[in-house]
């Protein structure tokens, strides 16, 4: 007998809900970072009363201190979620740090307190990101996981781009007060959100086993059988393909103890998988290159404010914004492997052209803003393989090894993994882009950076979606 059904449980535990739910979460994290991030320099100075000269490296400390806690704590939030009944209770509780980072950060008058509020937020996004893309995953099912982060990675950009924008321009008019008005108006709306959500296992539940919509549980890997060699006829030799490759899923029950608290770990012996955390980790590589020196560069060669070059992401993030979800349908459609190996290979020769930019007026802005939004382009086509590739590869395991990994799977552990791998690159990005850009400048550190995505299009090649054909029989 089915029990009393909370009120508004079909609308709560709907797909759209619950997606729009994570896509706030995201877009609230994404936009409080980028809310704070600008005026830290002025917290710094006005409140802390620290002396010019040391307002950088306290800068730099507490990006590090974002950066550190969300590397650390992604791999803990994914071994608790997994050993949780529900998404929703750690999901809140990354709010509620994110609350409190964010009144650390408005109330804080000496720095050991914005150190304490930094980390809070590192850990919220651990939280967030962690969380939130294992109950996108638990909900939509691996068929649609590709345009549904597509989409999801479109609108939370506009967070991305608006929030410095807004910062600086509420700051102004009305200063600290309001642009931390508008940061606790945004955590408000996000809360309630993930207040009411239900999850489809909940939902269950209450109907009798049937939940509306398309929900899954993330375990069912069957449709997701066709990622391999989509609309590849089968031949005599594939069924013995196919069974030996279902054998190398296997793992033996009997593994180290620190294996069997993170079952995640016997998983990254795959190469599949490390690919898909190298796209992670250079697509967050790209965009904190972009961050931090396209407003460089741009008062460099056109003599831009801080809110000029805040309006030039628009050519990077629009592009992004309308074909998300469009990349993202076609890696659900056709494998991660095309839009991987395109996407990358694509973005070669753009960054390269990068190179043509040079001081001058109107004429040099169009050229770089048209190239920006190439980029954009190319930055839409990778946003979602490596998330979906991940899945898959973490799925086959599950399925092959259903008493190892538990009820729930490793699946928030993977997102851990990926949230750390992610933040690493949004830390690398900027130091290294920063030191190549002083060293041998904009144009030959853009060389380098194509020279990185070349060689992860070729990887991809031979990883993304298991080896082509030729090459396994030829080496296998």
């Amino acid at each position: 007998m089915a029990k009393p059904k909370p009120l508004g449980l079909a609308w709560r535990s709907s797909t759209p809900f619950i997606v729009s739910t994570v896509g706030i979460g995201l877009f609230t994290d994404l936009f409080l970072y980028g809310l704070v991030v600008p005026i830290l320099p002025f917290i710094l100075s006005d409140r802390i009363h620290l002396p010019p000269s040391a307002i950088q490296s306290h800068v730099s400390g507490l990006l590090a201190a974002y950066a550190g806690a969300s590397v650390l704590f992604s791999p803990v939030a994914g071994i608790i979620a997994d050993r949780l009944p529900t998404r929703q209770l750690p999901f809140l509780v990354g709010l509620t740090a994110l609350l409190a980072a964010t009144l650390l950060l408005f109330l804080g008058k000496v720095v050991w307190v914005l150190v304490v509020a930094r980390v809070l937020q590192g850990v919220s996004a651990a939280v967030v990101w962690t969380i939130g893309l294992a109950l996108v995953l638990d909900t939509v099912g691996p068929e649609n996981l590709g345009k549904t982060i597509g989409s999801i990675f479109g609108f939370i950009s506009i967070g991305e781009l608006a929030a410095p924008v807004l910062g600086g321009v509420v700051y102004k008019k009305s200063g600290y007060a309001g642009v931390f008005g508008m940061g606790f108006a945004i955590l408000a709306v996000d809360f309630i959100m993930r207040l009411l959500i239900i999850e489809k296992k909940t939902a269950v539940r209450y109907n009798d086993g049937e939940v509306g919509g398309e929900g899954t549980n993330g375990h069912t890997v069957e449709d997701q059988d066709r990622d391999e060699e989509r609309g590849h006829e089968d031949g005599e030799e594939d069924p013995l393909l196919r069974k030996k490759e279902e054998d190398s899923y296997k793992v033996s029950m009997e593994q180290p103890k620190v294996v069997k608290g993170f079952p995640i770990l016997v998983c990254l012996k795959n190469p599949r998988l490390l690919t898909a955390l190298l796209l992670a980790f250079v697509q967050a590589t790209l965009l904190a290159t972009f961050d931090a020196t396209v407003p460089t560069e741009a008062q460099e060669l056109f003599g831009f404010s801080s809110l000029e070059a805040g309006l030039l992401f628009i050519a990077l993030v629009l592009p992004y914004l309308v074909l998300g979800p469009v990349a993202g349908w076609a890696v659900d459609r056709y494998g991660a492997k095309p839009a991987a190996v395109i996407g990358f290979g694509y973005l070669v020769p753009v960054l390269a052209l990068l190179r043509l930019v040079r001081e001058g007026g109107k004429h040099q802005i169009i050229i770089y803003c048209v190239l920006l939004a190439l980029c954009g382009l190319g930055m839409a086509v990778i946003g979602s393989p490596s998330i979906v590739e991940a899945a898959y590869v973490v799925q086959k395991y599950d399925k092959a090894n259903p008493d190892f990994f538990g009820e729930q799977g490793p699946y928030a552990q993977l997102y851990g993994i990926n949230s750390m791998v992610f933040s690493l690159g949004l830390t690398v990005g900027p130091l290294v882009s920063g030191l190549l850009k002083d060293a041998i400048g904009y144009g030959n550190m853009n060389l380098a950076v194509a020279a990185l995505c070349l060689i992860t299009a070729i990887l991809s090649f031979v990883f993304v979606g298991g080896k082509p054909e030729f090459i396994r029989r030829r080496f296998e």
